[in-house]
């Protein structure tokens, strides 16, 4: 299995399209784990909006999971393409050791707390009595496969970063094709409903988890899994290097939750439940723009790692602006589409008139500003990718801060709608302010990398 990318060598312009395009697919099949769930469960007959919005409920705590797996996996990664791009390959198979062995504890972990207390967090997270046995059957059986899903999704970016672009991307399509191939057969065929979704689900996070699991323990792979080299200050900084990617899906958990309970309460009885199975339609939408993003962004970073590692700063400078060009284009593509064709995305959940208008509306007012919002994905991961960790974070935490407190101010003033203008504003502000940090920040970081002495490492 030869190396698909130099990412040394390679001219800068080929490299982003060869990591960016399958990383940003992979991604994309990856929200139709959640999108294919919702489009079957909201046309079973009969309980299909109430279902959806049950399954909607749980959306914060599937969120909440997978951003674990990249606060281990997005921090490892980087790390890891340093050491490469160093020439250290002993370095580079500790990171990806401890990181393997931290992702195996955080899942035992995570299923079990999220087993024990499901039940009360559903009920905060905005179900009511009506959408409870749905939410709590799906989250029952999806907690039971968090190992999966927190394995797949956090040690793919290993086979990311090694320039398996292709190899990454099979790892979500093998999961994406086995959900959509089961879940009719679940839920229709063995009229297993909203249980059939979930275990579908599982089934098909199994698959991926084999496939990530038998490649990084190949002898075909540059670095590859070794239980050898455990360091609790790797840890320390695989951890500070994924903070950043944690928050941002972290955060999305709480912002849900905080959406959710605001319509609920707005809304009212009956109205709460419609505008909450809406927000899922909505959310399913965003995800659709969000997810590929974050998947050229996080699949490029290799690119400004690996050659901040061998102190290559004009590739570093060609790099940051080629992604963020793509990035933006990403961005005015998906902007244009959910703007003149929402209507065709909802129907794929409901042809009901009511939840079809409503959605609509919802769709064009929560990504009316996602170009602004692809200057701050861009430059907040260049950042990460880069080592600087800190403003990386705090520029996460600042539009995630104003987004949620916008989503809990807006409706006491303006009623539960008004909740979803909370999402364009956080966006058109985190723009600016992240553009404006990260050109402050830039050059002084490549210049203090081009006095450094040769050979001197990195993040030591």
């Amino acid at each position: 299995m030869a190396r698909e990318n130099n990412l040394g060598e390679d001219k800068i312009s080929r490299l982003i399209l060869k990591l960016a395009i399958p990383s940003m697919l992979a991604q994309f099949v990856n929200v139709l784990y959640s999108i294919v769930d919702r489009i079957y469960i909201g046309n079973i007959p009969e309980i299909g909006p109430q279902a959806l919005a049950g399954v909607g409920v749980c959306g914060p705590v599937v969120t909440l999971i997978s951003s674990f797996a990249f606060l281990v996996g997005m921090g490892g990664a980087p790390l890891t393409a340093i050491r490469m791009g160093e020439g250290n390959q002993k370095g580079a198979e500790e990171i990806l050791a401890n990181s393997a062995a931290m992702l195996t504890a955080l899942a035992v972990a995570l299923t079990a707390v999220f087993l024990i207390v499901k039940e009360p967090l559903l009920m905060t997270f905005g179900a009511s009595e009506t959408t409870f046995p749905y939410a709590n059957t799906y989250m029952t059986i999806y907690t039971a496969g968090t190992v999966f899903a927190i394995l797949a999704t956090g040690l793919n970016q290993f086979i990311t970063c090694q320039g398996y672009s292709t190899l990454s991307m099979l790892t979500v399509m093998i999961g994406a094709v086995v959900n959509i191939i089961l879940d009719p057969v679940f839920i229709f065929v063995f009229d297993m409903g909203v249980a059939g979704a979930a275990v579908a689900t599982v089934i098909a996070q199994a698959c991926s988890c084999a496939f990530v699991l038998a490649v990084l323990f190949s002898k075909r792979v540059k670095v590859r899994i070794r239980f050898t080299g455990f360091d609790k200050r790797v840890m320390k900084r695989v951890l500070t290097f994924g903070l950043s990617p944690f928050l941002i899906n972290a955060t999305d958990s709480v912002v849900l939750i905080a959406l959710n309970s605001m319509l609920q309460k707005y809304g009212g009885p009956g109205e709460g439940d419609k505008l909450v199975a809406c927000a899922a339609i909505v959310m399913s939408c965003m995800q659709l723009i969000s997810m590929p993003m974050i998947g050229i962004t996080g699949g490029t970073q290799p690119i400004l790692s690996f050659n901040y590692g061998a102190k290559k700063i004009n590739r570093i400078k060609q790099g940051e602006k080629g992604i963020l060009l793509m990035t933006v284009l990403f961005a005015v593509v998906m902007f244009t589409l959910t703007h003149t064709v929402p209507d065709a995305f909802v129907r794929i959940f409901s042809s009901d008139p009511e939840y079809l208008e409503l959605s609509v509306w919802g769709i064009q007012v929560y990504t009316a500003c996602v170009i602004p919002m692809a200057f701050q994905y861009a430059l907040v991961d260049g950042l990460t990718a880069l080592g600087v960790p800190k403003a990386a974070v705090s520029l996460s935490l600042f539009r995630k801060g104003v987004l949620f407190a916008l989503t809990l101010i807006l409706p006491m003033f303006l009623g539960a709608k008004s909740a979803f203008y909370a999402e364009p504003i956080a966006d058109l502000i985190a723009g600016f302010t992240s553009t404006t940090t990260f050109l402050l920040i830039f050059g002084r970081l490549m210049k203090k990398r081009e006095a450094m002495p040769d050979g001197q490492a990195l993040y030591s």
